[in-house]
This record gives structure tokens, sequence and C-alpha cells, in this order.
């Protein structure tokens, strides 16, 4: 779920840098469940309107379902408003007949063992995930704390996610988050770039402007620069 650390209870200025940073890109958002972080207002008495804040974000394409990190007040308020209540962290879910991945209905989540055995030199780490089969439109993947290697189409609409780097041996056509926890080494590579949305460390970037032509439809990669995303060709 993506989290909007909400900086200032006015929502107005929140509007103001909603459209200033979205506007350009309608839909790129399609009702993605969010949970709206409170912590640098917890200490803050000003009164949060939580019934405009939640049709604020709607009409950006987020679907507003949590709160959480704000005070007792603020939470009380926005579980009037129709929002849930959420944990300060997520839960660690475990597969009991493999500790290491997760499996739900569209969400795949990599989990490192508490203990893992030596490994030889040459084996992939313990937290790198490997997909093998396309992922369709609705389908999201999750690499927790590792690279996330995808052998195999990402339709349009499907998301891939790690907190490492991501590595598309097929085309990209979907959304992919690297980086996902602020590693603003993660890179992301696609065998032929043609992404919907990618990000790196919350550095997000929409293709609806196009490519440069040597980039897209073409084998290239993603790196963050600074606060800029950079795409470049890859030339073997």
């Amino acid at each position: 779920m993506l989290a909007l650390l909400l900086k200032t209870p006015d929502l107005q200025a929140l509007a103001d840098a909603l459209d200033a940073r979205y506007a350009a890109t309608p839909g790129v958002f399609d009702h993605e469940p969010l949970c709206v972080d409170l912590a640098a207002l917890r200490d803050d008495a000003t009164p949060i309107d939580f019934h405009a804040l939640v049709a604020l974000l709607k009409r950006h394409g987020f679907n507003p379902m949590a709160v959480r990190g704000g005070s007792v007040d603020q939470h009380a308020a926005a579980l009037a408003a129709g929002l849930a209540e959420a944990p300060e962290a997520a839960p660690v879910r475990v597969a009991p007949a493999d500790p290491g991945v997760v499996l739900t209905d569209s969400v795949v989540v990599a989990e490192a063992p508490a203990e893992q055995a030596p490994e030889p030199a040459a084996a992939l780490p313990a937290t790198t995930l490997i997909i093998d089969k396309p992922l369709r439109s609705g389908q999201q993947v999750y690499a927790r704390g590792g690279d996330l290697i995808v052998l195999a189409v990402v339709s349009f609409g499907a998301e891939v996610i790690a907190d490492g780097s991501i590595h598309v041996y097929a085309p990209l056509r979907g959304r992919a988050i690297a980086g996902a926890r602020g590693n603003t080494e993660a890179r992301i590579f696609a065998a032929v770039m043609e992404p919907q949305l990618v990000s790196i460390a919350g550095t997000w970037r929409t293709t609806e402007a196009g490519l440069a032509s040597d980039v897209a439809g073409q084998p290239a990669q993603v790196r963050l620069d600074g606060d800029k995303l950079l795409f470049e060709p890859l030339k073997f």
C-alpha cells in the first residue's frame, strides 16, 4: 500500500502540491490503496478535515483506506470519516510451507528467513526473487529485502516492486518500483523499456510523454541522480 506522509493540515496547500505534481498525468494512480501517515502532525492541534481529505485524494486517483502515526484525537476523527487505523509497522506475513515467500491472490512478498544456511559463493542471495511467468494487469510482485528478477513480460497494469533493483529480461510495460524502502542506489533494468511508471526510492516518473528514441522499446536502465530519474540505453 502506498503511504502519504501528511506534513500540513492545510488541505489547500496539499491540493496545490498534488495538482502541481500529478495534474499533468491523470489516471496514473488507478484507485491505488493509500495510507495517510500523520506522524509529522502528531503534535499539531490543528483539526484535520478528514472528509475533505478523503475527497481530495480520491480526485487524484487514490483510494484512501487508513491512517497511522497520529494522535488519539486525529485517529478518532479519521475513523469517523470512514478510514481504518493501520498499525505503525506492517506485520510480517509468513507462509507455513515456505518462510521465504508469501503468495496471496495477487501479491508475492519475498521475506528473508530468520536464519539462513551458508550459500555457495556463486549462489543468488536468499532475498533475490525470480519470477518466470508473465505478469498480467492487476498482478503485483514484491521482493522484500532484495532484488527482483522477472523472466517474462510485465504487462500494462501489472506492478513489480523491490527493496533492491529490478531486472526484467522481457518487455516492461507496467509499473516498476525499485528501492521501495529508500535505497537510492537501486536501479531498474529492462530488455524492452516501455514502462507505465517507474520509481526509485520514492521518486516517480510516468512515461505518458514518451521516452527518448534510444530508450523507448530498447534495452535500458533507470537510475536515480539526485532527485531526477535518468533513462539510459544499455549497450552490449
